[in-house]
């Protein structure tokens, strides 16, 4: 009898790591069409019944909204923020350049508890109080990581030769951006903003040192939801989340490789 080699052993492995990883979700997400109170397998019939109660929730909807319009901000500062820094990183040199680039990467390499009670602890000194403006703010750190490495990897490949033709055409350095560097750039800054919206949405380990009981989080709210009781309308809530959360990245991702393939 042939005995099992190396590799093989190895893949099984990771089959075993995959399957443990992501059963817990799909029972999530097949529990949410349960019509029972209390979920069990197999179960008993099909139903949109919690995905109703869901939608007249209006303190979870309340919640998704704050996610929402939180998300979407933080994207869009996120953004401001990251293309020009990348340009500056990308097509200038300056003392301390790698020191800043550094710096605002960090937040990525530093864990999120200490990140957010890092911030607490700042603002506890300015006495300031918690509030929506310190959530965005605290979001805004955790994401533009994230929007300068999209932005800077595309700007790296988008040679100069385009720009310095614009410019010896007699464009400006505004419009040799928005008319040259911009439109190649569109793809990798719509990637950038996915992956922030989406970070910003999911998160939940910094956001609970910084939310505020008015500005609470689809994620805080799931975990406070968990904390007093197990009720079929989270399973509901999660199948929501996780259907935003994988299909954003997967968006970002291919229209970074769509992009990459058509631009060269």
């Amino acid at each position: 009898m042939k005995r099992p080699s190396g590799w093989s052993l190895i893949k099984i492995y990771t089959l075993l790591i995959y399957v443990w990883m992501f059963t817990p979700i799909v029972a999530v997400v097949l529990l949410s069409f349960n019509p029972q109170q209390f979920g069990s397998f197999p179960m008993e019939g099909f139903s949109f019944r919690w995905y109703v109660k869901l939608a007249g929730n209006a303190t979870i909807l309340g919640a998704f909204k704050n996610s929402l319009v939180l998300g979407s901000l933080t994207a869009v500062m996120a953004t401001a923020i990251g293309i020009p820094a990348a340009m500056a990183f990308v097509r200038y040199d300056f003392r301390g350049k790698e020191t800043l680039n550094t710096l605002l990467l960090s937040p990525i390499m530093i864990p999120e508890v200490v990140l957010g009670v890092a911030l607490l602890i700042f603002i506890r000194w300015l006495q300031q109080p918690k509030s929506f403006a310190l959530l965005l703010i605290g979001h805004v750190v955790l994401t533009l990581p994230y929007v300068l490495l999209v932005v800077q990897a595309r700007l790296v490949g988008i040679k100069r030769e385009y720009e310095e033709a614009a410019q010896t055409l007699g464009a400006s350095p505004f419009q040799t951006f928005w008319s040259v560097t911009f439109p190649l750039l569109a793809p990798a800054i719509f990637a950038g903003m996915l992956f922030s919206f989406t970070i910003s949405f999911d998160d939940v380990t910094a956001t609970l040192f910084w939310a505020t009981a008015q500005n609470q989080t689809v994620p805080v709210k799931i975990f406070g939801m968990l904390r007093n009781s197990i009720s079929p309308e989270i399973n509901a809530l999660g199948a929501v989340m996780i259907l935003l959360t994988v299909s954003l990245p997967l968006a970002a991702g291919y229209v970074s490789r769509r992009f990459a393939r058509g631009s060269g």
